[in-house]
């Protein structure tokens, strides 16, 4: 290798580091925060509804209310790891008749040992409510990797869907 070929190399090289340090200290620049940890700029926004508080409505007011209808639209979003009949596992165990059913109690499918360590449980409207919540805080370790619902009537409303296939 000539001397032309490597002073041309370690400019190239030389260059992109100081592109990169540029970069850097202009993002420092635009986004620093201070030493107490404030952001440098911050957007007020006034609370939503003017402050006036929202009643809650108790699970089972919610549950009650129920359109199981509207819950097979939600299953949707579970169909991909999840089937319906009787036995018939996929990635997920099959849910029909999984209200009610005890936790991790499908025979022939491999349930993580958060959900094995549940088996006493039942999975109950609520405890489905709190699952479907989110899966991850639920049961620590599953190998759900579902986010969840954020939406109570959209859990309510699965719920119910799931509930109505036993007959």
């Amino acid at each position: 290798m000539d001397t032309m070929t490597l002073t041309k190399a370690s400019a190239g090289f030389l260059g992109a580091f100081l592109v990169f340090l540029l970069g850097k200290w202009a993002a420092e620049g635009l986004y620093h925060m201070d030493s107490h940890g404030e952001a440098s700029y911050v957007i007020e926004v006034e609370e939503a509804g003017g402050g006036e508080e929202v009643a809650e409505v108790s699970f089972d007011e919610l549950y009650a209310a129920a359109d199981p209808a509207k819950g097979e639209k939600v299953f949707k979003k579970c169909s991909a790891c999840h089937k319906l009949e009787d036995g018939a596992n996929s990635t997920g165990p099959y849910l029909y008749g999984v209200v009610d059913r005890p936790i991790a109690s499908v025979a022939g499918f491999g349930y993580s040992g958060a959900l094995t360590a549940m088996a006493d449980t039942a999975w109950t409207p609520e405890e489905l409510d709190a699952f479907l919540t989110k899966p991850s805080s639920y049961a620590k370790g599953t190998s759900m990797s579902f986010a969840g619902l954020k939406k109570q009537k959209d859990r309510v409303n699965l719920i119910a869907y799931l509930q109505g296939l036993d007959g």
